[in-house]
């Protein structure tokens, strides 16, 4: 198995992931909370790589990623010449959106579970909208936020259509376990393809099943 891409893959999920938790949790909380016109629109888009193939998501992204691309250009008068496209920093941008529903959706809806009574009597008790985000809501959402964090790991980590056009075949840098198994299959190497499916398949299965068993014994407590 390609170990080289394995570690790359682990390292992608890995920053996707606390990205995702940075700024996908404060825009779970505005999902679950808000009573804006524009939460509708904000959802579906949210929702947007659920539904679309990843080959067109990842068409635009290599679009507006590329040199003429208006977030390609940015990047590159940003980094002296950098480019987003074949890159792993492109990765990790792509995969950030491509995965954000997975992590948005499970906290929001955790968020929505709770009840209002309990932010207005901190709000009565003098806590401000932060603090009783931060103290009360993020504790009670907290198996939502699991199962989250554990989905956009394990979708990420398994990714394929985006990550190829976003950032292609290169070695050490772009080509994760889903590109490694592609590339063995075009080269008849079935042992070697079978070998990392497998691999992949135990692996999502056991980040899976522990999500599910570690949402369930925070939901006893």
């Amino acid at each position: 198995m390609d170990w080289i891409a394995f570690a790359l893959s682990l390292r992608l999920a890995a920053v996707t992931t606390l990205t995702l938790c940075l700024i996908g949790i404060p825009l779970a909380g505005w999902v679950a909370y808000s009573k804006s016109r524009l939460r509708p629109a904000l959802e579906a888009v949210i929702a947007l790589p659920l539904v679309l193939p990843p080959t067109v998501l990842g068409f635009f992204l290599l679009v507006g990623f590329g040199r003429a691309g208006w977030l390609g250009q940015w990047y590159g008068r940003l980094t002296g010449g950098g480019s987003l496209v074949f890159s792993f920093e492109g990765l990790w941008v792509a995969s950030v959106l491509y995965s954000l529903p997975f992590l948005v959706q499970p906290v929001a809806a955790s968020m929505a579970g709770i009840p209002r009574r309990l932010r207005e009597a901190a709000w009565v008790l003098g806590a401000g909208r932060v603090e009783t985000f931060v103290r009360i809501v993020l504790p009670l959402a907290w198996p939502g936020i699991a199962s989250g964090i554990v989905l956009s790991f394990a979708h990420t980590l398994g990714e394929f259509g985006v990550v190829l056009m976003v950032g292609g075949d290169v070695p050490g840098v772009t080509r994760t376990l889903s590109i490694s198994i592609y590339d063995a299959v075009e080269s008849l190497d079935y042992g070697l393809a079978a070998k990392t499916a497998v691999f992949l398949f135990v692996l999502s299965f056991l980040l899976l099943s522990a999500a599910y068993w570690f949402q369930k014994r925070l939901l006893v407590r």
